[in-house]
């Protein structure tokens, strides 16, 4: 069962690379950017209460499902404040800045470090059950894209060629595994942890959301198109866990 959740959380990391390939092939515009971030952002807020939490309510009950979203929240509020934010400057078309190359990689390291919690939300997911682990991978590897394209971004605007932007962006995503292995190790030999860890996984990308991904939306991209994408990203959760039967 390690291996698979090792594949499935691999798969989510890889929606990181697939964001940062977009960015260095086309430089997308701020409704575009709005749009996925938006987007990304209805994905993993619909994901946290309508699976993640929601089922460790019905697992062990509002007690624990309480607890674990707020242990989650408030871990990710900690680490919030010892790594970087989600934020990159506007520059023209084509122009270069130096100063933001060491912004890029802040937010690669930023994000490599906000990846983990989502492996363990794929780890402890599988670890449940096969299936909803495949359908919260499938929606964190499609969250992940934007967060790609957010990574890939400052890079190429720093002067970082883009073959290495687009290779710092798919590092970031591939260290999802981590978490989903730590998940997956321990929740094996401890079970009953499995509702709360699902509820933790909720609250750290709750808080994530919140904190990094809808304001990065509304201030690099268009307002109105953030909150279709938001809307849009939570239709897609629906019919997506509709499909799956989770």
């Amino acid at each position: 069962r390690l291996v698979d959740v090792t594949l499935l959380s691999l798969f989510a990391g890889l929606g990181t690379g697939l964001g940062g390939l977009l960015a260095v092939i086309r430089r997308p515009g701020k409704r575009a950017f709005g749009f996925l971030m938006g987007f990304a952002s209805g994905v993993m807020i619909t994901l946290s209460f309508l699976e993640l939490v929601s089922e460790a309510w019905e697992l062990s009950g509002y007690q624990v499902a309480t607890a674990g979203f707020a242990v989650g929240a408030f871990f990710m509020f900690v680490i919030d404040l010892l790594t970087p934010h989600i934020r990159f400057a506007e520059t023209e078309d084509g122009a270069r800045e130096p100063a933001l190359l060491k912004t890029g990689l802040l937010i690669a390291i930023g994000i490599s470090i906000h990846n983990i919690p989502e492996g363990v939300a794929v780890g402890a997911g599988y670890m449940h059950q096969a299936e909803f682990g495949l359908f919260i991978a499938l929606a964190v590897a499609l969250h992940n894209v934007p967060e790609g394209i957010a990574t890939a971004l400052p890079l190429c605007s720093g002067g970082l060629c883009r073959r290495d932007s687009f290779c710092t962006a798919l590092l970031s995503g591939l260290v999802e595994p981590l978490g989903a292995l730590a998940a997956g190790v321990i929740l094996s030999s401890f079970s009953h942890l499995i509702p709360a860890a699902l509820a933790f996984a909720g609250g750290v990308m709750v808080f994530l959301t919140l904190d990094e991904l809808v304001p990065t939306a509304r201030e690099h991209g268009h307002q109105h198109f953030t909150a279709i994408g938001i809307i849009l990203g939570a239709i897609f959760v629906f019919l997506l866990s509709g499909m799956f039967d989770v």
